[in-house]
């Protein structure tokens, strides 16, 4: 159970009302989507990609202090979970964690340097009480010949009109994280990842589809040495069920939750973006529940445009800040698109949490391998 006692220092000037019924409100429905779906014997798995968690280089403002308690309420109803998009200074996420309370600990990976890797770290966050860190931990390295090939075209020096072709072999743009645990009877190797963009077509498109090959070949072809259980979850950037990114990630036999494979995880509700995919040996392990929450319908919901206007920063909310109309007022719906599209997924994300249950008490299936012959 997430830590509130901060709360009741807060001023008495209406946000302090606010924040108990959203947050009265967001453990309904984490109760209602979530919980109420699980049953005993099992612990709950999720990734999320916290958008820019947590700078102001964009200008949108930092996140509010109430905007913490509900990423830690929605974190706590999880065992362990995924976190993408933590930047360099982890004041935040130490902030997150302490918010969790003592039964909560986290592993964070190094800083991503270079521009592809935008300063991103990437971080598991564990209860303790249903998850044993069992002290592996690492970066995704590729060997030669594991290499992502990246071919791009390049005007020749000689002749402007003409083009050439350049091979790269390249790491990732940021480095997938790896850490082992063991929930119940389950012992399991986790992967974090968070893929590479580039561009909607294209050979930055290649290479969003050569990154997610990747690592899961790394990950088929290490299985093949070992024993390893693995689960391999994050921001795939996968464009849809039907598209290349997708088949780039299942060829390799990874087994995605059927619930999951055409959940879109995005505020707006139009991308596939995140996966959580297993290559588990183990025959024991069951997949139960699985979903994407959607926090929007308790806090920073569509309607609380109002609650938070003095809050959003001036310039933004009220002038346009890119665009054919960069510079020129907002209008009303404008504003309150700003406030749904843009603000609040600096507050909480753009990303919804996904998560599925495995059911990892193998008792019974001991007990019977016991019995005398």
């Amino acid at each position: 159970m997430p830590r509130y006692h901060g709360i009741k220092r807060w001023k008495n000037d209406g946000r302090k009302t606010r924040v108990i019924g959203r947050l009265i409100a967001l453990r309904k429905q984490l109760k209602a989507d979530i919980i109420d779906q699980c049953g005993l014997g099992s612990f709950r798995l999720a990734t999320w990609n916290i958008r820019d968690f947590d700078t102001n280089k964009w200008g949108h403002g930092f996140r509010l202090p109430e905007s913490y308690h509900y990423i830690a309420e929605i974190i706590s109803v999880f065992d362990l979970v995924a976190v993408q998009e933590i930047q360099r200074n982890m004041k935040s996420l130490k902030k997150l964690v302490g918010l969790l309370g003592p039964d909560w600990d986290y592993i964070v990976s190094d800083t991503t340097e270079g521009s592809g890797g935008n300063s991103e770290r990437m971080a598991f966050l564990f209860n303790r009480d249903s998850i044993q860190f069992k002290r592996m931990v690492g970066e995704v390295v590729l060997p030669k010949g594991q290499k992502i090939i990246h071919r791009k075209k390049l005007k020749s020096p000689t002749d402007q009109k003409k083009e050439t072709e350049e091979q790269d072999e390249l790491q990732f743009a940021r480095s997938p994280y790896l850490a082992s645990f063991q929930a119940g009877w389950f012992k399991f190797v986790l992967c974090t990842v968070h893929i590479y963009f580039g561009s909607s077509s294209g050979a930055k498109l290649k290479r969003r589809i050569k990154e997610i090959e990747g690592i899961a070949r790394f990950f088929a072809r290490r299985q093949k040495k070992e024993t390893e259980d693995y689960i391999l979850l994050g921001d795939f950037n996968i464009v849809s069920p039907e598209h290349k990114t997708m088949e780039a990630l299942l060829k390799e036999k990874f087994v995605i939750p059927e619930n999951l494979t055409k959940k879109k995880s995005n505020l707006k509700g139009d991308k596939h973006y995140d996966q959580i995919a297993l290559k588990v040996q183990n025959r024991q392990l069951e997949i139960g529940a699985s979903g994407v929450f959607r926090y929007e319908k308790s806090v920073f919901r569509n309607g609380d445009f109002d609650a938070y206007f003095d809050a959003m920063p001036a310039k933004l909310r009220d002038f346009h800040d890119s665009g054919t109309k960069k510079g020129q007022p907002r209008n009303e719906a404008e504003k309150r698109a700003y406030y749904r599209d843009k603000w609040r997924t600096w507050q909480i994300s753009d990303h919804m949490p996904m998560w599925v249950e495995l059911k990892v008490d193998f008792t019974d299936d001991y007990l019977k391998s016991l019995k005398p012959a």
